[in-house]
């Protein structure tokens, strides 16, 4: 321990820039992984505060809801069943204020359920964040493909679809607007896989958000640079720690033949690696975290200190195997040729 801290202070500038890397290796990743959730929150809040269950589609629909179509009398069937089930349908689209203003909405319609607002007809219920584009209690809104108006009689917080607003609206104006009878979707919370019905296709809440296009492809994408960099910092601590090592191959041998054990060497350098990769994790974690609050209302960001905390303990994991890798070495490593090749 000791010798850890002596070293440390011995070459400060050189153990700096390695925790100036991890430092800046680690805050990216946890700005692309609130950016990853906020645009997940973004893309699909409306499936996501569901509770864990079952979606069901039509089989012919080929896993994608647009196209989807539940029979009436399976609807009943499962609605009866299942008191707490709800059918509902979801269709992107648009309406216009009192000032012509076009805004772009997810339309969506349900069955009565807790899980849903229960809306009237010739009424409409909007996410909030409607709200700040200047719509109000009372706002007579319309559709071209409505005859009347909606009546604007409430807004719901976090409640987007595919990056849009959601507007909640009765089952008959979503008929008049669309042009269909049966509901898309059937949702049984707390259902499991082993539940079929004839003619439908079960998804999990995971499964299902994977079905839309738009939010696996975006997912995968920053995902996939999240675990990139992960990667990156822990061949940063092998290659670090293997020229540190390299450079030491002479002094380890001098200890070694004073007797200083194998094991002690690798405790040196697991120490170096924590004490880094604690302070850069730590200077990482308060700015992500203060970054998360201070972030303008519309940025799609969003970032749980559990998943901050989650990301550090990988970090840390990396770069213990990284460090423990590159110090495959100094057990290699023959006290005499060591100290020979030191003086050499």
């Amino acid at each position: 321990m000791k010798m850890a801290w002596k070293e440390m202070k011995k070459n400060k500038a050189r153990f700096l820039i390695l925790g100036s890397i991890v430092f800046l290796i680690s805050f990216l990743t946890f700005i692309i992984s609130g950016l990853a959730n906020g645009l997940s929150q973004d893309n699909a809040a409306l499936i996501k505060d569901l509770p864990d269950g079952q979606f069901y589609l039509n089989k012919d629909a080929d896993q994608n809801y647009t196209f989807s179509r539940i029979d009436h009398v399976i609807q009943t069937e499962l609605l009866n069943e299942h008191p707490d089930a709800v059918a509902f349908s979801m269709q992107m689209g648009f309406l216009h204020d009192e000032a012509e203003k076009q805004q772009s909405v997810a339309f969506v319609t349900a069955t009565d359920s807790k899980w849903f607002p229960k809306v009237n007809k010739g009424e409409v219920i909007l996410d909030r964040s409607l709200e700040d584009e200047g719509m109000k209690i009372g706002d007579h809104l319309t559709n071209p493909q409505f005859s009347g108006h909606l009546t604007v009689k409430g807004f719901v917080d976090q409640k987007k679809f595919s990056h849009a607003p959601v507007a909640f609206i009765h089952k008959e104006d979503f008929q008049e607007m669309y042009r269909v009878d049966e509901m898309q979707l059937v949702f049984l919370p707390e259902a499991d896989s082993s539940q079929e019905y004839t003619g439908l296709e079960s998804f999990s809440n995971s499964e299902f958000l994977n079905t839309i296009a738009s939010y696996k492809a975006e997912q995968m994408s920053l995902n996939m640079i999240v675990w990139f960099l992960v990667v990156i910092s822990g061949l940063l601590f092998a290659i670090f720690f293997y020229m540190m090592n390299v450079q030491k191959l002479g002094l380890y041998g001098i200890l070694k033949a004073i007797g200083m054990k194998t094991s002690s060497l690798f405790n040196m350098m697991w120490t170096q690696m924590v004490v880094i990769t604690a302070i850069a994790l730590t200077l990482a974690t308060a700015l992500s975290q203060i970054f998360n609050r201070l972030a303008p209302s519309g940025m799609p960001f969003h970032l749980p200190l559990n998943t901050t905390i989650f990301l550090s303990v990988i970090f840390l994991l990396i770069g213990f195997i990284g460090a423990t890798v590159s110090g495959i070495q100094i057990k290699k490593v023959q006290p005499l040729q060591a100290i020979q090749q030191g003086e050499m």
